[in-house]
């Protein structure tokens, strides 16, 4: 049986303005999953994520992490934050320290490891995200993609068992955009799960085990991330568009009578090989 890592119910959210920024949102997350959140500017998809971190509370509603209800308590909110890491869309929202290394060091050292494991942990993720030759610089001197990378290895040397990843991908460039996806399929496994909120429909469509689309402070859409790109009412309301390969992949299959063989490729290797081995060209 899977486990559910999270469940939220009835959650609402207003701000102090009158605002409805989430309207009696119910969601299931299962663990390990790699969850792509899709859905138009306003949807509600940052605040949903500052409520799983515990930084907002609900107007009304719950939210249990691993079959409990969240509390707001300091000792509850420190142990819930060990657990779920998030990453901010701005960069400067999170980092706040002299330097990178000093920035990426202040998780660590507030859970309590030894010096030489913070350091050990700090190093690695300072390796992984690219950012070693950049450790000594003040970050406020750095480019809003470093600011990126540093923010994010700041979250990974606290080994999280939960990520959440606002927009992690904008403001950087195809290379360090890979790069990025790549360490997080690197650090994926059944015991952590993984949210990233996006625009970006062929980064959701390649990456995702699931994906949830909001529209309005409300999930619209929660599934495979195929089906929902054939769903004409759930990309109108939420303004997405079609992938380019699932674009491709249905336009190609006009020119003959689709088969129950015909599994939707969702990479751009998997459509070459596929227009490759039926010769479909």
């Amino acid at each position: 049986m899977e486990e559910h890592i999270f469940n939220i119910e009835g959650l609402t959210h207003q701000f102090a303005d009158g605002t409805f920024a989430i309207k009696n949102l119910s969601l299931t997350v299962q663990q390990g999953k790699k969850i792509a959140l899709l859905g138009n500017n306003g949807a509600g998809k940052s605040t949903l994520f500052l409520h799983l971190n515990g930084l907002l509370q609900p107007t009304s509603g719950t939210i249990r992490y691993k079959g409990k209800k969240i509390k707001y308590d300091r000792k509850a909110l420190l142990s819930l934050r060990k657990q779920v890491g998030i990453v901010f869309q701005d960069p400067d929202s999170q980092l706040f320290s002299a330097n990178v290394q000093q920035d990426i060091s202040f998780g660590p050292m507030n859970l309590g490891w030894e010096r030489n494991v913070v350091h050990e942990k700090v190093q690695w993720a300072m390796a992984q995200t690219e950012v070693t030759e950049l450790k000594d610089r003040p970050t406020h001197f750095l480019s809003l993609g470093q600011k990126k990378r540093v923010a994010i290895a700041g979250v990974l040397a606290m080994e999280p068992d939960v990520w959440l990843l606002d927009e992690p991908t904008s403001g950087l460039d195809p290379y360090f955009s890979r790069q990025i996806m790549s360490l997080l399929d690197s650090i994926h496994h059944p015991d952590k799960t993984i949210i990233l909120s996006t625009h970006d429909v062929n980064l959701a469509y390649q990456w995702a085990d699931e994906v949830v689309v909001m529209n309005d402070g409300k999930v619209i859409y929660q599934g495979d991330p195929v089906s929902v790109f054939h769903d004409e009412d759930v990309l109108m309301r939420a303004h997405l568009e079609k992938p380019w390969v699932f674009e491709m992949f249905q336009a190609l299959l006009k020119s003959r009578i689709p088969s129950e063989k015909d599994l939707v490729p969702r990479t751009k290797e998997e459509l070459l090989q596929k227009m490759e081995r039926e010769r479909i060209y």
